[in-house]
């Protein structure tokens, strides 16, 4: 049977552990939020070069097609 001391400890002793568990909640949270945002940044950067990356194989092929073009005509 606990005598009202060792309840008081296993109180405190619980008390500290959720404090520690909320003060990890917490600090994930936070790193979850960060890291979504970094998620979020990189997608749209993604999509940029993906961009980027198309207007130049369309510069490419559209010279390719005009060197053809000269060869052919030449």
């Amino acid at each position: 049977m606990s005598t009202p001391d060792s309840a008081q400890h296993e109180i405190a002793a619980l008390s500290l552990q959720i404090d520690r568990l909320l003060d990890l909640v917490r600090r994930l949270g936070e790193e979850n939020r960060s890291l979504r945002h970094s998620q979020e940044q990189l997608a749209t950067e993604r999509a940029g070069l993906v961009a980027r990356n198309e207007q130049a194989r369309s510069r490419v092929e559209a010279m390719i097609q005009r060197l053809k073009t000269l060869e052919s005509n030449g």
